[in-house]
């Protein structure tokens, strides 16, 4: 195997177990957009365990960036805009809301349930993921 490919292997199978761990102790899914969403608007007593899983995220990531150099990659540049950036996800935060998940969600829970909105849903976010890949490297970058 590539081992290039080791990471995002290692990723992935983190993530499903992550995924899997979350519904077998609680039996919800943790799809992010709906997580961090029910933890600004509560409706019973389920803010604990949300905070513990978003802290968690935030938390891994933290630990990743101090003990794993090339994950630097992903962090924001210096001299960026961070308003820009702050904006960008609300955007995102908003289009997960309408959209009834984030891709993630949607890629990794949904499917794994076999929602069927969550399979049209990844289909229609890799189309046009795919479609703006080609626009952007051939008529924009040329």
């Amino acid at each position: 195997m590539d081992p290039s490919y080791v990471n995002g292997l290692f990723g992935g199978v983190l993530i499903g177990a992550g995924t899997l761990l979350t519904m077998v102790a609680n039996g919800k899914v943790p799809g992010i957009s709906g997580v961090f969403g029910r933890l600004l608007r509560p409706s019973s007593n389920e803010t604990g365990w949300r905070f513990v899983f978003l802290a968690g995220l935030i938390a891994g990531a933290a630990v990743l960036f101090r003990v794993y150099e090339p994950a630097s990659v992903f962090r924001v540049p210096d001299g960026r805009n961070l308003a820009v950036y702050a904006i960008a996800g609300l955007i995102v935060g908003f289009g997960t809301r309408l959209g009834g998940g984030c891709t993630s969600g949607h890629g990794i829970c949904g499917i794994s349930m076999g929602a069927r909105d969550s399979m049209i849903a990844t289909a229609v976010f890799m189309v046009a993921g795919m479609a703006t890949v080609y626009v952007f490297r051939t008529l924009i970058t040329g």
